[in-house]
Formats: C-alpha cells, sequence, structure tokens
C-alpha cells in the first residue's frame, strides 16, 4: 500500500494509533455488517459494480459484536492494570474475561446477575447503545454462558473469527520486543476462554503480534513475515502461519481480488487475518484494502474490522476515511476508551481515582 510515506509513519503517536485502530475497525465492521450474509453477486446487484463503498443507507454506521467485544477487551485491559497497580497481582486474561461476561449481559440481560450473583459495574455498561444485538457469534455466546471461571479455557474445539476480531486492542500492550513475548500470552489466554482450537486462540495471538510491531514502526509485510516465523515456535500455529504465506503469496498477484477466495471466507479465525493481511497489503489506499476485505462471499464484518485496525494501526485516523469516521456509530465511546487505554499504556493515569469507572476485577 503507497501511503503518502513522507508524513512519516514512525512519528504517529500513540494516541493516534490506538484510536486510529479502534475507529478503523469500527468503520469495517459496520461497512461489512449489511453483506455479511451474502454472496458476491448479490452484493454486486444491490450495491452496483463496485459493490460496497459507503454506509448502508438503512443501517447508518451501525457496528456489531466484532466492535463490542473490541471496547470491551479495552475496557478489560485498563481494568487489569487497576488491579495490577492496586493490588499487586492480576491475571489480565481473567479480567478480560469478566469483561466479555458483562458483554453477554448486553446481549442477554440478567445473565451476569444469574452467574455472579450482582449488578455488573463500571461505566461502559451503561453505554445502553453497546446492547444492540447485531447477530452475535453463537461460540462466544456458548462459552461465555457455559465458562463462569474467570480465565478458564473453553472446552470447545471452535476456532471461530470471534477470537481474532476483538483482538487489536492487546498489540498495544508491547511497544518494546522485551514485552512481546507476555502479550502474545494474554492475547492466547483470552481467546482460549470462548475458542478452543488452537487455529483460533493463535490466530489471535499472531494479530496482536503484528499489531505491536506495526505500532513499532516496522512496514506490514516484514511484521507478517516476523509473525509467521513466531507462530513456528508453537505447536498447533500450522494453519494460521500457512494462510499467513499465502496471504504474501497472493498480494503479490495483480489479480489479487480475484484470487482472495483461495485464502476462505474468514469465518475461521486463520482466515480472517489472512483476508485482511492481504487486502491490506495489496490495495494502493486505505480505503480501498478495507472496501476489499468487505466485498467478498463470507464474513465481512470481521474481515472488514481486522483490516480497519491494521489500518488505523499503522497510519493513524488520519489514513482512515473521514466521510466514514465521522458517521460511525459509537464514535464518542471508541475515542473516550482511546484516550483512557493511551494514558494507561503512557503511565498518565491515576489507579486509585479510576477505580469507580474502572473496578480493578
Amino acid at each position: 500500500m503507497d501511503v503518502d510515506r513522507a508524513q512519516g509513519v514512525s512519528s504517529i503517536s500513540l494516541s493516534n494509533r490506538v484510536t486510529g485502530c479502534l475507529l478503523g475497525g469500527a468503520c469495517g465492521d459496520a461497512l461489512g455488517w449489511p453483506i455479511e450474509f451474502k454472496k458476491l453477486p448479490e452484493i454486486v446487484r444491490i450495491y452496483g459494480p463496485e459493490g460496497v463503498s459507503r454506509f448502508d443507507q438503512t443501517r447508518q454506521g451501525q457496528v456489531t459484536d466484532d466492535t463490542q467485544m473490541t471496547l470491551f477487551t479495552v475496557e478489560g485491559l485498563i481494568r487489569a492494570h487497576i488491579r495490577g497497580s492496586l493490588k499487586g497481582i492480576c491475571h489480565p486474561p481473567g479480567v478480560v474475561h469478566h469483561a466479555y461476561l458483562r458483554w453477554l449481559e448486553t446481549q442477554e440481560p440478567g445473565s451476569y446477575r444469574r452467574a455472579l450473583g450482582q449488578e455488573p459495574d463500571g461505566w461502559l455498561i451503561t453505554e445502553r447503545r453497546l446492547w444492540a444485538q447485531r447477530a452475535p457469534g453463537n461460540t462466544c455466546l456458548a462459552a461465555l454462558r457455559s465458562n463462569r471461571t474467570f480465565g478458564a479455557a473453553s472446552e470447545n474445539d471452535s476456532k471461530g473469527c470471534g477470537t481474532v476480531m476483538r483482538s487489536a486492542p492487546f498489540g498495544f500492550l508491547a511497544q518494546r520486543r522485551e514485552d512481546m513475548t507476555s502479550m502474545f500470552e494474554i492475547a492466547v489466554e483470552s481467546a482460549r476462554t470462548t475458542h478452543g482450537h488452537p487455529s483460533g486462540y493463535y490466530a489471535a495471538g499472531a494479530f496482536a503480534w503484528i499489531i505491536s510491531l506495526i505500532v513499532q514502526g516496522l512496514p506490514l509485510q516484514d511484521a507478517v513475515q516476523q509473525t509467521i516465523r513466531m507462530l513456528h515456535e508453537h505447536d498447533g500455529s500450522q494453519e494460521v502461519w500457512t494462510r499467513l504465506e499465502q496471504a504474501l503469496q497472493v498480494a503479490e498477484e495483480p489479480s489479487w481480488q480475484e484470487l482472495l477466495p483461495r485464502l476462505g471466507q474468514g469465518w475461521v479465525a486463520e482466515e480472517a487475518l489472512a483476508i485482511a493481511v492481504m487486502c491490506t497489503l495489496a490495495a494502493e489506499t486505505p480505503r480501498d484494502a478495507i472496501l476489499a476485505a468487505v466485498n467478498h462471499d463470507g464474513d465481512s464484518d470481521s474481515t472488514g474490522s481486522i483490516a480497519g485496525n491494521i489500518i488505523g494501526a499503522m497510519y493513524g485516523i488520519e489514513a482512515l476515511p473521514q466521510d466514514w469516521v465521522g458517521r460511525v456509530e459509537l464514535r464518542d465511546v471508541i475515542e473516550t476508551l482511546a484516550e483512557e487505554f493511551t494514558a494507561m499504556l503512557e503511565g498518565r493515569v491515576d489507579p486509585e481515582k479510576l477505580w469507580d469507572r474502572y473496578p480493578g476485577w
């Protein structure tokens, strides 16, 4: 992708990258949501030869569980930091899992009280727009219903893309190489709370690894190549690194859009990640990358969301089409979380003052 390199990608602030990542994911999610279950010929028939190119008029920038769960991931990471700072001990995947139980409450009201005997706390759960039900993933719902022990691994064998589409925030936990192993483990363990197949949880860890490397200033292709090498060290990750290798190969082809089906449809984690990576590498502009990631036969909102996360983390808010950013649902919530997450990452928060807003458990 030939984005104006004169802007100096390495000079983009952490705040810009965090906000861009979350807003980019939301924009891709909103673009793909109306066509998630449609085949490409139907998409072309409804929207024209180029497919979807703007928010659907009937849905007006609405986001789905992809963005909802990503925001609860951010909230969980902030609450884990608060707990670690004030209590001296914390298991971040357990705190993030607790955040996902609050998301479950938005989809199945009453589930939290049945599980924990009390009402959920913190500010994010009070945002009623997050309670919209937009075809949430069945695996996430079923796993969260049955697995009530914070941080415990799910017993299913699913590798659905519900792991990877919510995992971009983990990548910001490691802004130095020496922190990346811990970050990867947190992302993988958090993915395992809902999905038990190695391809599901290693795809989430790989996505976080890619985000971390591009935030550190690496070009996407180098970040993907390094991620592939890292995955070779983990038994059970072969499907993930094989798809990423295919993504690199397809991105080099002149007819890459026609070859996208080689990577799958995105319903499973390794395919969703590979499609988003390939489109971001091959497309000429950020807009083109996100549109390519949604206009195909498959899980359009998830692949669009992942591509948007990558674009925003690499190039910041300014690279995102402003006509999308200005209309995407929950923009104010996203920007608030991004600001507070960045403050946490930069060590600018007072844990005691934030406890009521982000209770550390």
